[in-house]
């Protein structure tokens, strides 16, 4: 007997059915799962560091030595000001990167001629600072250079500007440039020797052109007081504070600038401690530039102290599986830092792509800027991120074929 249209249509979707359920229950329940959400935190709560003393007077900035410094506290007038002295820093970076300023030798030679002494004479009868100089002395590059720094003298400044460029114009066009080339925002010089009212910039920026400086070893040698053969004695005019402890490139007045001063001190005194500049404009005078370089320096214990960054078995966020498997990330390792009145930046989580995992497996790393530096631990799971089972994944065909799609996509 034949079976009926009925029947054998019901045979037919029935066979379907079952075919499908035999194709779609190992599908679910051999697919691969979604990789887990990773989701930060913030750091745990610690007391607030002890800052850097700077004054509410005028501008100022400290900055850790170094090719990309860091500025680690400013105060005062954020905006841009007339810097003064402290354009000669811009003066010797540039042309010793034109010239290269030997560490441990003279250099090259230049003959002072007749419009280096004519503008000596200027500058001496306009009463600015000056080294003298005759037609037919000969200089070398690190005397002249010396002369600049120590004794800040401006008939020096224009004359290795010139040396190296040919003009003091050609100089201050590509010293901008060079400022531009090293992300300066608003330092700009319209000089050599920072008379002019034009040459401006921030004290933080000023603190970073002096940490820039002294991480050059020829300038960081003239700085620390190295000789060499036949050099000449050169009067270290700048110097002030140095009963404190602090090494003066920069001291000089003008009417626009007001007392600009710059000086270097230790971080520490530990192997491989850093040096740190403190930049000081428009000082309204001596006596408010003197305790402020004391306190300064009085509060650099404090600040310099290891305040935690990363605490071991501290949570620095978790990860979350689509089916409710939940777990902490704990730091393996604690970090320390100076601080320097600095917060701690977030935390930033790197870790590895995973669906399931045991407790107290290392899944990833947890960083920390804090105060110019970076710290960085592991970071393991507090619990553990299990299989979610036949149901979860029966129910959640979405997730299971998202997942193979995505797992092909990235192969």
């Amino acid at each position: 007997m034949s079976a009926s249209p009925g029947r054998t249509i019901g045979i037919v979707i029935g066979a379907i059915a079952i075919l499908g359920i035999g194709a779609y229950a190992p599908a679910m329940l051999l697919g691969p799962l979604p990789e887990v959400e990773v989701v930060a935190a913030a750091p745990p709560a610690a007391e607030p560091p002890a800052p850097l003393a700077l004054p509410g007077d005028g501008a100022s900035a400290v900055a850790r030595v170094g090719e990309t410094p860091a500025v680690l506290a400013t105060a005062g007038d954020a905006e841009p000001l007339p810097i003064g002295a402290a354009a000669k820093l811009v003066t010797v970076l540039v042309t010793s990167e034109a010239l290269s300023l030997p560490v441990d030798a003279a250099g090259a030679e230049l003959t002072i001629g007749p419009q280096d002494y004519t503008e000596y004479l200027q500058a001496e009868k306009e009463g600015t600072r000056t080294l003298p100089v005759s037609p037919g002395d000969r200089w070398s590059q690190r005397d002249v250079t010396r002369a600049v720094l120590l004794a800040s003298s401006n008939n020096h400044a224009d004359t290795l500007a010139r040396w190296a460029f040919g003009s003091v114009d050609a100089y201050v066009d590509r010293a901008n440039g060079w400022l531009e080339e090293h992300d300066f925002e608003t330092l700009r010089v319209a000089d050599a020797t920072g008379l002019s009212g034009d040459s401006v910039g921030t004290a933080e920026e000023v603190a970073r052109l002096a940490a820039l400086a002294l991480a050059q070893p020829a300038i960081a040698s003239i700085v620390d007081g190295v000789q060499v053969s036949g050099e000449r004695k050169i009067p270290h005019v700048a110097d002030h504070a140095a009963d404190d402890g602090l090494d003066a490139l920069v001291r000089g007045f003008t009417d626009e600038a007001g007392l600009v001063f710059v000086g270097r001190a230790p971080l520490g005194s530990g192997d491989g401690a850093a040096d740190f500049v403190v930049a000081f404009v428009r000082m309204p005078d001596y006596e408010t530039l003197d305790p402020a370089i004391a306190a300064l320096l009085q509060s650099v214990g404090a600040a310099a102290a290891p305040v935690p960054v990363i605490v071991e078995g501290a949570s620095y966020g978790e990860v979350r599986a689509p089916w409710g498997d939940r777990s902490a990330l704990l730091a393996t390792g604690s970090r320390d830092a100076e601080a320097w009145g600095a917060e701690p930046g977030r935390p930033a989580l790197e870790v590895e792509p995973f669906t399931t995992a045991p407790a107290g497996r290392t899944v990833g790393e947890v960083a920390i800027d804090m105060a110019g530096a970076t710290l960085s631990s592991s970071v393991a799971l507090e619990s553990a991120i299990g299989d979610p089972g036949p149901l979860w994944r029966l129910l959640n065909p979405g997730a299971i074929v998202g997942a193979f799609i995505e797992g092909q996509q990235s192969r």
